[in-house]
């Protein structure tokens, strides 16, 4: 595709923004996700929000991003107002990259500019730790928190401490509590750099540290189909991004953010709230609690992929009534806004763009089981005094799923060796009959180190569990999920 013309500024034209967003991170999905709504945002609300990225590691996209002059493109593809839809546009928000370690100096100028208002950051989830041996003079310090100490420090000095000039500090990283746990480290830097208590102070009350929730699938580059795609587009564009049309991001903060970020202007799906927990649990709860839900039904049903399942009739209609009927009503957020995310959840497994592959979601399917899926469980019994049966025949696919094998045909588990070697010393004992079969099940419900209890001890788990593994052996899922 060299015969087509260069994404630069010189090729398209893109407005000029004041830099008032420092970015770490550079990567496929803060591009796909805060670039594509600040882009928004600015042609839609006059925000005015210029990027500067910032190439967090040694080693990024930043000499990339700035021979296109910080442009891109990026494809939206998913279920849109019940419609497949995929379109595309140019984002132009980033006015430039930066390379830290190969000009610290121009990271400190932006530290110290009037213009400066927010800082986001995804740095991966290792990224905000703590790396002893971190230095104020190095140039620059290895870790993030210990850059972000670095810029604040010296943006205390340039203003002499001036309580107006802190930032609005956004984290990404998929971590709990992400921005109280930056602001910890950061302010751990600072004790061992010796910094004055004025300047620990300042980093406390003069900014703000926001906690998120992000969600957005972001498959990134699509490098099975770009020549196509840049024909299609009529230029050369090394960054082009892909993401789903659903997205989602949680803001906990003081309500003084939501009045800097105007999202409700441009119906950006972007919650401002004083506690964010609600909504991960709802998250985790309904989106990741019915994918481990499905995995080992589906799965031994026949089906390998996410798409397929929902749209089955039988296997789908398990999936929407493990959801509405047995998730939802264990979640405090009100009734319409679970409605609405499960609704999208939905068509988010229906995105014909996507080919997600349930034995990729399988991996570690015990300790998910318990994260996401058991503390429905155990949330429908206390509210409704009764058992959840979809989501027991879940647990009870599950433990059929781990004897490793469905008709005839070996399934490629992938946990720790510990869970395997349980697995298969339990499903050794089972010899087809159905006290052998009741027996794996209460071993592997009495062990406490998967589920943090004795499952055993839930009135009427064991048994019904053990009746549902019983029939899927005999029948198959075909023949026993109409009864769950």
């Amino acid at each position: 595709m060299s015969d087509l013309p260069q994404l630069n500024r010189s090729t398209h034209q893109a407005p000029v923004y004041k830099e008032r967003v420092l970015q770490f991170g550079e990567g496929n999905f803060l591009r796909a996700f805060v670039d594509w709504m600040i882009n928004k945002m600015n042609k839609e609300a006059g925000f005015d929000g210029g990027v500067v990225a910032v190439q967090p590691i040694d080693k990024g996209l930043i000499k990339m991003l700035n021979d296109q002059d910080g442009l891109y493109t990026i494809y939206l593809n998913g279920i849109k107002n019940g419609e497949a839809v995929s379109e595309n546009e140019v984002i132009d928000c980033i006015q430039r990259g930066i390379d830290p370690y190969l000009d610290f100096d121009a990271l400190k100028a932006v530290a110290a500019s009037d213009d400066l208002r927010f800082v986001i950051s995804n740095t991966t989830e290792a990224g905000i730790a703590y790396h002893k041996g971190d230095k104020l003079d190095d140039a620059p310090p290895s870790s993030f928190p210990a850059k972000m100490a670095a810029l604040l420090h010296h943006r205390f000095e340039a203003f002499a401490g001036a309580t107006d000039k802190g930032l609005i500090i956004i984290p990404c990283e998929l971590i709990d509590r992400n921005g109280d746990n930056l602001c910890k480290i950061i302010l751990q830097y600072a004790d061992d750099w010796g910094l004055s208590d004025a300047f620990k102070a300042w980093v406390k009350d003069a900014n703000v540290f926001c906690n998120t929730l992000v969600d957005r699938i972001v498959p990134g580059y699509p490098r099975d189909k770009i020549d196509s795609l840049l024909q299609e587009l009529g230029y050369q564009d090394n960054l082009v991004v892909e993401g789903e049309q659903f997205h989602l991001w949680v803001i906990e903060g003081p309500a003084s953010v939501k009045d800097e970020i105007p999202s409700e202007q441009c119906g950006l799906d972007v919650v401002f709230t004083d506690n964010m927990e609600p909504y991960r649990t709802r998250k985790v709860r309904i989106l990741n609690g019915a994918h481990t839900t499905m995995v080992p039904v589906s799965y031994l049903y026949g089906i390998e992929h996410v798409r397929e399942s929902v749209e089955d009739d039988v296997v789908g209609a398990y999936i929407k009534g493990a959801i509405f009927d047995e998730i939802v009503p264990t979640l405090d957020l009100p009734d319409d806004e679970l409605k609405q995310f499960s609704n999208d959840v939905l068509d988010r497994f229906r995105n014909p763009f996507l080919k997600h592959a349930l034995m990729s979601i399988s991996l570690n399917s015990v300790s998910k089981f318990k994260t996401r899926v058991l503390p429905s469980v155990t949330e429908y019994i206390a509210r409704k005094g009764a058992l959840p049966s979809k989501l027991c025949y879940s647990l009870a696919s599950l433990i059929t799923f781990y004897k490793g094998e469905v008709n005839g045909k070996e399934i490629a588990l992938n946990d720790d060796q510990s869970v395997l070697d349980f697995a298969a010393n339990s499903w050794k004992q089972y010899d087809g009959s159905a006290d052998s079969a009741k027996a794996v099940v209460n071993a592997f419900l009495a062990n406490a180190d998967f589920w943090g209890q004795d499952l055993t001890e839930l009135d009427g788990l064991a048994e019904l569990v053990g009746n549902n593994v019983v029939a899927i052996l005999e029948k198959g899922i075909a023949g026993t999920i109409a009864s769950a």
